[in-house]
């Protein structure tokens, strides 16, 4: 991926929006209407933003994993805040179990991932982790956004 592409793709989401003017004919009420009500539902964050769905595979991501760490009592926001540097860690969630938190990251290849994974082992605060990877996605409806691919990308150069 060249700088213009993921240019465009850290820009889509900021300017990507349905045409109102369709989007109210298609359910059938007026155009004021469904921008207030699309504007409502940006407001209260149900809709968080409008834009392409990235196939990470097609990217070049098309290592999956999902990691479990265990972090030391009180580390949560040190930890946290320095995962979320990392481009490949795409989500992180606080989960019940072993566990403390469960990320899901993405690689280019097995080595890749390797690396990704020591760089998140080298994050003060975090005791242990379990890595499993996705050999396969027969079903998703979640998609990164735009902007989360260039940023994975940004580094490519």
């Amino acid at each position: 991926m060249d700088s213009s592409e993921r240019s465009l793709l850290e820009r889509l989401a900021a300017v990507t929006r349905p045409n109102i003017l369709e989007l109210s004919r298609r359910v059938g009420v007026a155009r004021n209407t469904a921008q207030a009500r699309l504007d409502r539902l940006e407001a209260t964050g149900i809709i968080e933003g409008f834009g392409p769905f990235v196939d990470l595979s097609a990217a070049g991501f098309g290592v999956l994993a999902f990691t479990t760490l265990e972090i030391a009592q009180g580390a949560e926001a040190s930890v946290l805040g320095r995962i979320e540097q990392i481009p490949e860690v795409l989500e992180v969630h606080k989960i019940t179990g072993p566990g403390d938190l469960l990320c899901r990251i993405v690689a280019r290849t097995n080595q890749h991932l390797h690396d990704v994974l020591e760089h998140v082992l080298a994050t003060p605060g975090i005791r242990r982790t379990s890595t499993v990877l996705a050999l396969a996605t027969p079903a998703s409806s979640m998609h990164p956004s735009a902007d989360a691919i260039a940023r994975l990308t940004r580094n490519e150069a």
